[in-house]
């Protein structure tokens, strides 16, 4: 009879011990997690395993939550990712206060993880880099433990992009002017080779310019988004995407580029009626001053020491989408330099998404739209975590950053296509 009752007693225990550790809770305060970012790697795995999440948007600082398993929570502990136990009671009790209508909270169910590929060239001969910088989105991308594929125009112009959720643009140049690099970099072995390398794979592409291919790129691309894909870009890759849609069948580049000159038309045969963000801005034909146009405001008057940008607030009930996009554990980020860094408030078309900016100098550093059954969003500058990253700089160690406000937008713009599909139409 007491083996019985011992027995009993070890049933009542375990089973009083599965119904309190029913949910893994990752908070996400600014002095409650350990690694934002690898937070969200810790959720997206979760989630690629078939078992859903939910992001608690506004809710102490956009915390995430799944359901509890030992291999969960020894995975989180292996990340280095704060977490809390709870019980199933007090997840009920959660969802029941987001659930009220006066506070702006919202519970989204993460369903899928989305599939994740980044635009970049292939080609890297003898171990020379062909572009000698850092991509911020590959990195935290890595440090997060998130998988991605790496194409570029061959597979883009082969139709690879139908295989993708998500799509992640850095700093390209869609003019086909090589960054305007020429004047600083024009002589130096990795811009010689960058260029020979990307006429060789125009022309086996059947192009005869850079421009040419980079315009098809561009418009399979607005197909993908067209088409239900999501779309990110960061630095140079924001504004020249814009200016190839606006300029397309038109010559913006000068002979050192392409071997004959630009347009002196140019100007006035840009169709800003093909762009997905910018309107009326004027496009630079001089080949060797560093920039495209005046859609980044170059002359910002703005120091290091202040210089700082603000997320916009949304509801996370209606406004979903934006919600998740500006989910942090502060509402103002420190800013950080590109070849694009802020976009010029007047020339923003007036159906785009202000989700930061920096009000002081009429300028804007995070937006968003929509294009067909897709979405689109536009992040200035080249790292969050480097304020003035110069080209053959080492790249950032984000160990060094578990927590940045800057790479967390980054991520939020990643996870955001796991949402399920009603809390993520547009």
């Amino acid at each position: 009879m007491r083996f019985k009752k011992i027995s009993l007693l070890i049933l009542i225990i375990a089973f009083a011990s599965v119904v309190q550790a029913a949910y893994i809770f990752l908070p996400m305060e600014h002095n409650k997690q350990a690694n934002h970012l690898k937070a969200y790697g810790m959720t997206y795995w979760v989630i690629n395993k078939g078992i859903e999440a939910y992001w608690l948007l506004n809710y102490r600082g956009g915390s995430f939550a799944f359901p509890y398993s030992k291999g969960f929570e020894a995975e989180c502990k292996v990340r280095g990712v704060s977490f809390e136990v709870i019980s199933d009671a007090q997840w009920i009790s959660i969802r029941e206060g987001i659930s009220n209508p006066e506070l702006n909270q919202e519970a989204i169910k993460l369903e899928k993880a989305p599939k994740i590929a980044v635009y970049t060239p292939d080609f890297n001969p003898r171990g020379m880099r062909i572009q000698p910088w850092d991509d911020a989105v590959t990195l935290v991308l890595a440090y997060a433990e998130i998988p991605f594929d790496k194409i570029y125009d061959r597979e883009v112009l082969e139709g690879k992009l139908a295989e993708y959720d998500w799509l992640h643009l850095h700093h390209e140049d869609f003019t086909g002017q090589y960054g305007k690099f020429y004047a600083n970099q024009g002589g130096t072995p990795w811009y010689k080779l960058n260029q020979q390398k990307t006429e060789e794979l125009a022309a086996s592409l059947g192009f005869n310019k850079v421009s040419m291919l980079k315009l098809a790129v561009v418009k399979r691309i607005k197909e993908y988004v067209e088409g239900g894909g999501f779309m990110f870009a960061m630095c140079s890759a924001t504004d020249t995407y814009d200016i190839a849609l606006a300029a397309q069948g038109t010559d913006i580049c000068a002979d050192i580029y392409d071997g004959d000159n630009f347009d002196p038309n140019a100007q006035q045969k840009l169709d800003f009626s093909k762009t997905f963000a910018f309107k009326d801005f004027e496009i630079i034909l001089n080949p060797l001053l560093y920039e495209h146009s005046d859609i980044d405001n170059k002359n910002r008057n703005v120091t290091p020491e202040v210089d700082y940008f603000n997320l916009f607030d949304f509801s996370a009930k209606w406004d979903p989408i934006p919600a998740m996009l500006v989910q942090n554990h502060t509402t103002t980020v420190k800013g950080f330099m590109g070849q694009a860094t802020a976009f010029k408030k007047s020339l923003i078309k007036s159906d785009v998404l202000i989700l930061g900016d920096t009000k002081s100098a009429s300028e804007v550093r995070y937006i968003h739209g929509s294009h067909g059954f897709g979405t689109w969003t536009f992040y200035g500058g080249h790292d969050p975590e480097d304020y003035r990253h110069y080209v053959g700089d080492p790249e950032t160690d984000l160990s060094l950053h578990p927590n940045s406000p800057g790479y967390r937008l980054i991520l939020n713009n990643i996870l955001f296509p796991a949402a399920e599909k009603k809390k993520r139409k547009t």
